[in-house]
């Protein structure tokens, strides 16, 4: 198929994913002939690539065409609409079209529907920091993309220590993987622990020092996350993914749900199994809190979007989440 539309986030794996297409696609000699990059500020920009998609290569290899940072998932014209539908059924094997997007496609417009049917549409969006099982095969499918042999526990450490952040994940991978050469072994949780930074880690070490009502331990994760440059609003939505699985765990025990089934695919738990540990998690605290916790996550985060300053902002808060849960 000579069309693909990748959407998501996470810019570093997609832009892996283009390197690689555009590495199989074009020829190195004729590059600059048959590779065009086109903005989303350029004029007809749409209608620009599907003309370029059907000129033919000049010399050796294929053309790439990449419709930049398109919003065809989101809105597309009549005229757009139309050019689409006459030129991918009918686009040469010696083109590739790539469409790519931060933004996730709507499924109920006729241009995402018509991309879906002819297109290889493939998702590049940031697993959420909470969804520990999808973590874990996100390292274990990178390490063994990089040839990198890791024990089941040193992969669930380094998941735990860098979160979602894939541009991390490939730089502490191939670090280790220059370890495990010296050491001629496989990588374990002793390494992981000894050669990789924590991050996302102390976000959710924070999470639960709230909902703890520990507010000295809060603080000083605070401090310690600002130390190591993470950012503010990243720390935030860490806090929301996790307060927002609580808070619907809660509900739904409160709503008398058995089911451990349901009750993950209400708070988007991938794996069931850590709804018993969650149901513990959140025993001691009134529903209450736990919404109250929301509302105060929320107004942190429109704060830091509005330009306060984080450090002071961010304490502030947490002493007040704390406050929410102290015994």
């Amino acid at each position: 198929m000579p069309v693909f539309f990748y959407w998501g986030d996470d810019d570093f794996s997609m832009n892996r994913a283009i390197q690689r297409l555009r590495d199989r696609t074009l020829e190195p000699g004729w590059e600059s002939f048959n590779y065009d990059k086109i903005s989303p500020d350029h004029s007809d920009a749409v209608i620009h690539a599907l003309n370029q998609a059907m000129t033919p290569p000049f010399g050796m290899g294929r053309r790439l065409v990449w419709l930049a940072n398109t919003s065809v998932g989101q809105s597309c014209s009549d005229n757009e609409l139309g050019e689409l539908q006459r030129t991918l059924p009918v686009l040469p094997d010696t083109t590739i079209l790539l469409l790519t997007s931060a933004q996730k496609p709507d499924g109920r417009l006729k241009s995402t529907k018509f991309l879906q049917k002819h297109a290889d549409v493939q998702e590049f969006a940031s697993i959420s920091p909470w969804k520990t099982d999808l973590l874990i095969k996100q390292v274990k499918q990178t390490a063994k993309d990089l040839d990198v042999s890791i024990s089941n526990s040193a992969a669930e450490l380094l998941a735990e220590a860098i979160g979602n952040d894939t541009r991390q994940l490939y730089t502490e991978l191939e670090k280790l993987k220059l370890y495990a050469e010296g050491s001629q072994g496989s990588i374990d949780a002793e390494a992981i622990a000894t050669l990789v930074t924590t991050s996302t880690q102390n976000s959710l070490k924070l999470a639960a020092a709230i909902r703890g009502g520990d507010t000295g331990t809060a603080l000083t994760l605070v401090q310690d996350l600002f130390n190591r440059n993470e950012p503010a609003l990243r720390i935030v939505a860490t806090l929301i993914g996790q307060f927002r699985t609580w808070l619907w765990v809660k509900l739904m025990i409160e709503e008398r749900e058995r089911d451990d089934k349901a009750i993950a695919k209400a708070a988007e738990v991938s794996n069931p199994k850590r709804i018993y540990f969650l149901k513990k998690e959140v025993q001691p605290f009134p529903l209450e809190s736990l919404k109250s916790s929301l509302f105060i996550l929320r107004d942190l985060e429109a704060s830091l979007k509005l330009g306060a300053e984080a450090t002071m902002m961010m304490q502030i808060k947490v002493v007040e989440l704390c406050q929410l849960f102290k015994s």
